[in-house]
């Protein structure tokens, strides 16, 4: 008997379904030779403390270090206080049984490294010693599942993922467990001040933004304005420079020509500057990049975005959603057209998948070397039938994903015309002579848009133009505005760079906080823990959250760019980097903020 281990029960029964097993079992499924059984997500993890013999929160345990690590079943918290979850315990009995019998395993857990951690830790835990093959799937469609199960591969293939996977759980336990110890117990107060080997630089990063944004001093500048008239239509022109009295900038205002005369020769062409401008389209979806678009779009949370995306690939209509990856390859990309003429009559993108069918698809993001574990996040094709308005919203997200990245470049003019009257002023503007992906959902470009005139007439160098008015503004120096959820997952890419670049940008995910998959968590863990909280569409620390930050914002565990470097080397051990090496490196990192930690709340205490 062949037994199938799927992550989630809902997975488990749409393969027996492809299979065509239809006999229910209590905890699996089973038909046609085959049994399909499931975990309902993380059913083991990391033993607590206590389990090494680390009794109670003793400054003296600290740094609790395990010799090695156990396996312990999920916890659930009753009158009594936390014991064993019977409904895993009665699962893992099943498993266990199933495991037994078996003649061979296949692992059908998310093809991920979360997914893989889930399977290894119950078959550790069960002591299994029989083989095992691994499916390896990027879509939930029927296809796309009989493909996977003609291609298994080896379980060993996947080796360096459970290592990677395993060593993050390690070092979340080390750092976590330790770092939340040694600040409340130093602390003196009641209370369990939390801290984590992401958690902690996530909440400095929101904490410092807070307080940059709260303690700005706003700066007061001025520029002069004229109004330029040619032909009857006028266009804006700002001074050059900008002014910080405004003396100064009421002289500029001054020497303007007199603009109540009429007089004809106010203003100067003294230069034009017209140049086309290509912007390629947007590369296609991964987590992080739609999580932000739906919280720009639709007010979406990183966490509701992951809730409804994963929704949408167990009713097969997308691939997988914790991508980190937005390009395909070049096979994937060969099926790019069939794909798109399934949408030709879709009641919104219809008509531009028409067009983008009779055109050169763009490859921009087509790049087999850039695609990580799986590729970027894409419809199947399969038919959409009465989704939730939410699921709708963030499926059309991705749709419409689909048709800009494969799309022509928006081809523009932008136009910058000096004129001199008195001094330098200059206006702006752009026009789109070719909206390419732009079209599909006819936004325009939202960058300088307030600053930019709507249209400008053709001008020549050399033209004399009356100036119809002018004005003296007011304005003054912004701070950077706090940090909203499509915000913060775009600096978490770059551990808190402030990088707009999408290709620089994605070139270092690798050192970012956290993974596509883990960031949305993280987020909620925050808010979970009183740390932050949503106000309006911003993320504010709340005072637990600041009191916590005053106290670790010196030490390592809060500096964004060194913890993200463990992500990095995560990544390094999933490609076959040392085991050994990083936990030695993450023991040593954990004594070094324990003692900081420790002495950090000994002068909490004290102040």
């Amino acid at each position: 008997m062949k037994v199938i281990i799927a992550e989630k029960p809902s997975v488990a029964r749409e393969i027996a379904k492809v299979f065509g097993a239809t006999t229910k079992k209590d905890g699996y499924m089973e038909g046609k030779g085959y049994t399909f059984t499931w975990a309902f997500g993380h059913l083991l993890q990391l033993a607590p403390p206590q389990e090494y013999g680390f009794y109670g929160w003793n400054v003296q345990n600290l740094p609790m270090l395990p010799p090695k690590f156990k396996l312990s079943i999920r916890k659930v918290k009753t009158k009594e206080g936390m014991v064993d979850d019977p409904s895993v315990k009665k699962q893992l009995d099943i498993i266990k049984g199933l495991f037994d019998e078996a003649t061979e395993i296949i692992v059908a857990t998310d093809a991920g490294r979360e997914g893989e951690l889930i399977f290894r830790y119950i078959y550790y835990y069960l002591k299994c010693k029989k083989p095992f093959k691994r499916l390896w799937i990027s879509s939930q469609t029927d296809e796309a599942i009989k493909e996977g199960f003609r291609n298994l591969k080896p379980g060993s293939d996947y080796d360096t993922l459970f290592n990677s996977a395993h060593c993050r759980s390690q070092s979340d336990w080390l750092v976590g467990m330790n770092a939340t110890q040694a600040l409340s117990l130093s602390s003196g107060t009641r209370a369990v001040l939390s801290l984590g080997r992401v958690q902690t630089p996530t909440l400095a990063m929101i904490c410092s933004r807070f307080l940059e944004n709260k303690n700005f001093v706003p700066q007061l500048y001025y520029q002069a304005a004229i109004q330029v008239d040619k032909e009857g239509q006028t266009f804006r022109a700002m001074s050059v420079e900008s002014y910080k009295t405004k003396e100064e900038a009421q002289k500029i205002i001054d020497d303007v020509e007199d603009v109540a005369s009429g007089f004809p020769t106010g203003g100067y062409v003294i230069n034009v500057e017209a140049k086309p401008r290509k912007e390629p389209p947007p590369l296609l979806h991964d987590l992080s990049s739609l999580q932000q678009e739906a919280n720009k779009k639709k007010g979406f949370t990183a966490d509701q975005t992951l809730t409804l995306l994963q929704g949408l690939y167990e009713s097969k209509l997308v691939t997988y959603p914790r991508t980190g990856s937005r390009y395909i390859g070049d096979d994937v990309f060969a099926e790019v057209p069939a794909l798109l003429a399934k949408f030709t009559n879709h009641p919104d993108f219809g008509k531009q998948a028409n067009l983008l069918l009779q055109s050169k698809l763009n490859k921009r993001s087509v790049n087999a070397k850039k695609v990580t574990d799986h590729h970027a996040i894409l419809p199947t094709g399969e038919t959409a039938h009465q989704l939730t308005p939410d699921k709708q919203a963030i499926y059309d997200l991705v749709v419409g994903r689909m048709l800009e990245a494969f799309n022509q470049d928006c081809i523009k003019e932008v136009t910058k015309i000096t004129v001199e009257s008195g001094s330098k002023f200059t206006a702006s503007g752009t026009v789109i002579h070719t909206a390419g992906w732009r079209a599909i959902f006819n936004e325009a470009d939202e960058e300088k848009k307030d600053e930019e005139n709507a249209s400008l007439p053709k001008v020549v160098q050399g033209e004399h133009l009356p100036v119809t008015n002018k004005a003296l503004l007011e304005k003054q120096t912004k701070p950077k505005p706090l940090y909203n959820e499509a915000s913060l997952l775009k600096a978490l890419e770059t551990a808190g760079k402030e990088i707009d670049d999408e290709e620089l940008r994605y070139a270092m995910k690798e050192s970012g906080l956290g993974t596509p998959a883990t960031r949305a968590a993280i987020i909620e863990t925050l808010i979970k823990r009183d740390y932050i909280l949503r106000e309006k569409k911003n993320l504010v620390p709340t005072a637990t959250g600041l009191s916590v930050y005053n106290v670790v914002k010196s030490q390592k565990i809060a500096q964004a760019e060194l913890t993200g470097t463990w992500e990095k080397r995560l990544e390094e051990i999933r490609s076959g980097a040392s085991v050994a090496d990083f936990q030695e490196e993450i023991k040593t990192y954990t004594r070094t903020i324990t003692r900081e930690l420790l002495q950090a709340g000994t002068l909490m205490k004290n102040t």
